[in-house]
């Protein structure tokens, strides 16, 4: 059975940190072809909390598209970090977070985390800034 393998760009905002706070994902299939993206306003959080909560909404979503090998693209240095073993997960708020991603990690046959610049990371920033402003608030 082939292997279906998609790449996951994800990214959080909160502006004021902690303050209004969005997400948002796109996944992409290996011919580089958006499959699903999506954006939801998360309420009051911090950065962090919003790209971990990126990261595992990105996750199921791949998962309900029956994925079983994913890249996942962050521009969040702790994000890319943390799920790569480098650094260690001392908060207490991202740490519930974490656990759930690790987990749904467990049910890819493969994964890798890639740490990419901002800029090549425009869609998934433009849909979380979007669910911030939908939510009625201006920057």
């Amino acid at each position: 059975m082939k292997s279906k393998k998609v790449a996951l760009y994800i990214d959080g905002a909160a502006r004021g940190n902690p303050g209004p706070a969005g997400i948002g994902a796109v996944i992409k299939d290996e011919k580089g072809r958006t499959v699903r993206e999506f954006s939801k306003y998360l309420g009051e959080s911090t950065n962090n909390i919003a790209e971990y909560s990126a990261l595992v909404y990105g996750l199921q979503e791949a998962l309900m598209l029956k994925a079983d090998e994913i890249a996942i693209h962050a521009d969040s240095e702790l994000v890319a970090e943390q799920l790569k073993g480098t650094y260690r997960v001392r908060s207490a708020d991202l740490k519930p977070l974490f656990e759930q991603a690790l987990h749904m990690l467990g049910s890819f046959k493969h994964f890798e985390v890639k740490q990419i610049r901002r800029e090549d990371n425009r869609e998934a920033d433009a849909l979380a800034n979007r669910a911030i402003n939908l939510a009625g608030l201006k920057a």
